[in-house]
């Protein structure tokens, strides 16, 4: 059976694999949220300490009985595993607690500065995508010293640190030729240098995947049939072996973007953005756990979002896939 055959298959069918695809995407949502916000409350219960003092902070001295007025307010006089069926059904019901230190709600204070983080995470993922693919298609299949220089680079810029790639950045192109803003988010300037700090690590393990994928389409007996039609090589990579290779790097494209919210906190806290990253540091510098716990929620939701996301772009890639399953 070929792929055009399978293309031509009743949309029924394609309806019921996105519906089957959607699905699993409820299902595990639940599981997922369920289970971070269980891990996320155990990991609160065996932190060293007492709450109540992370309440009132280092600094401050209170009587016992305002101790006990506090311990009594935010429930933790309870049982705790009756804190833990109370915390999830807050949320279960959207609620995320509020924070022990700014005393404002958590979704707010993430819904505040979500946006920052995104822009961020966005614009280097697009650059990320852009690099991998030029690096690969430009060296996939071409002169052996080319191809060793480029992947040598690749690796150089994945094995190191964001923080220190963010650093020299900054110190060449903010403190020396001063084309770039050091610090804020104020300016579209300002998202440059984080984003590329981002973006060379992403694109360095992406163009990897892309061109040894690329060389292995480049190999399959299509690629003959279409020289042979008088396709010129780079048309037959663009149009032919480029879809071929984009089932792996989509995959892997999906999975690190929900590793990006956790890659953006020391990007963020380098450039002196505001986001995520500084909120998430903050709240880990002060024990406000609430607010940890409410980051980590959001990132196992961005996780399942971005795997169904992935599930359907294979859907629309590869025919097979929406009837066969595989």
């Amino acid at each position: 059976m070929s792929v055009r055959d399978v293309a031509e298959r009743p949309p029924g069918q394609v309806f019921g694999r996105v519906t089957l695809v959607l699905g699993k995407w409820l299902v595990a949502t639940v599981v997922v949220v369920f289970g971070a916000a269980t891990v996320g409350f155990i990991a609160l219960q065996l932190l060293p300490g007492d709450p109540v003092d992370w309440l009132l902070g280092p600094s401050m001295t209170a009587s016992p009985t305002l101790r006990a007025q506090v311990r009594a307010d935010f429930g933790f006089d309870r049982p705790v595993f009756e804190q833990y069926l109370s915390y999830l059904s807050m949320v279960a019901h959207g609620d995320l607690g509020r924070s022990y230190q700014l005393q404002q709600p958590v979704a707010t204070l993430i819904a505040d500065q979500l946006r920052p983080t995104v822009e961020l995470a966005v614009t280097a993922l697009l650059l990320a995508l852009v690099i991998a693919l030029v690096a690969a298609v430009g060296t996939a299949g071409r002169r052996p010293r080319l191809r060793e220089a480029v992947s040598t680079a690749e690796l150089v810029l994945t094995s190191a640190p964001q923080f220190w790639v963010g650093i020299l950045l900054l110190t060449v192109f903010s403190f020396q030729l001063r084309l770039f803003p050091v610090a804020g988010a104020q300016t579209p300037a300002a998202l440059v240098l984080p984003a590329v700090t981002l973006a060379l690590s992403i694109a360095g393990v992406l163009s990897q995947v892309l061109r040894e994928a690329l060389e292995a389409a480049l190999t399959q007996p299509f690629v003959v049939t279409a020289r042979a039609r008088g396709l010129s090589l780079a048309a037959v990579r663009l149009r032919h072996a480029l879809r071929h290779a984009a089932a792996p790097v989509l995959t892997l494209t999906g999975w690190m973007t929900g590793t990006l919210l956790g890659g953006v906190v020391p990007v963020e806290i380098v450039f002196g953005r505001p986001g995520i990253g500084a909120l998430v540091l903050q709240a880990v510098t002060s024990r406000d756990m609430p607010v940890v716990m409410g980051v980590i929620l959001l990132s196992a939701v961005v996780f399942v979002v971005i795997s169904t996301l992935v599930d359907l772009l294979h859907l629309a890639l590869d025919p097979r896939i929406r009837t066969n399953g595989d």
